[in-house]
């Protein structure tokens, strides 16, 4: 199995109807991309003040390596980053990804 962590630091001014939009969006990746097995998602709240700028993140469960690779291109995919890249903070590091 491959595990997908992904954070994001989401701008203020944007509203939660759009937040969960993109969140629904991620969650409904897992009816459309096979190999991938689950998804888990949200606003951070640790309260150990150590995140960096980092507002929220989801995790992904994919079947292998490969599943993780024919996700990465697949069109579904794509517009799902497009609606995460119209609410990202305009940072210079806005996301961080790491997969094991």
């Amino acid at each position: 199995m491959i595990n997908h962590i992904v954070l994001l630091k989401i701008s203020t001014e944007v509203g939660h109807a759009q937040i969960q939009a993109v969140f629904n969006a991620l969650e409904n990746l897992v009816n459309v991309i096979p190999g991938l097995l689950s998804f888990s998602g949200g606003q951070n709240n640790s309260p150990e003040g150590i995140s960096r700028g980092f507002t929220h993140g989801f995790h992904m469960v994919f079947k292998d390596s490969s599943a993780r690779d024919n996700y990465l291109p697949h069109p579904e995919h794509e517009v799902v980053k497009e609606m995460i890249g119209k609410i990202l903070s305009d940072c210079s590091e806005p996301v961080l990804v790491v997969d094991y």
